[in-house]
């Protein structure tokens, strides 16, 4: 599996739940943080529902 890393660039501070939680499921816990999966589905489907949340690091 190819590995991907996922840098939180914007606060979740106002945003709808289901975002927070969603950061909060990859393992984002504050702006900067920087955490590493595996690329399967469940994954790609988590980033992109916080894309504009997130930059992606290869």
């Amino acid at each position: 599996m190819e590995k991907i890393r996922i840098v939180q660039i914007k606060s979740k501070i106002g945003r709808p739940k289901d975002q927070k939680r969603t950061l909060e499921a990859l393992g984002l816990k504050k702006i900067n943080g920087v955490v590493e999966h595996n690329a399967t589905p469940q994954i790609i489907g988590m980033i992109n529902k916080v894309k504009h949340l997130i930059k992606i690091l290869k």
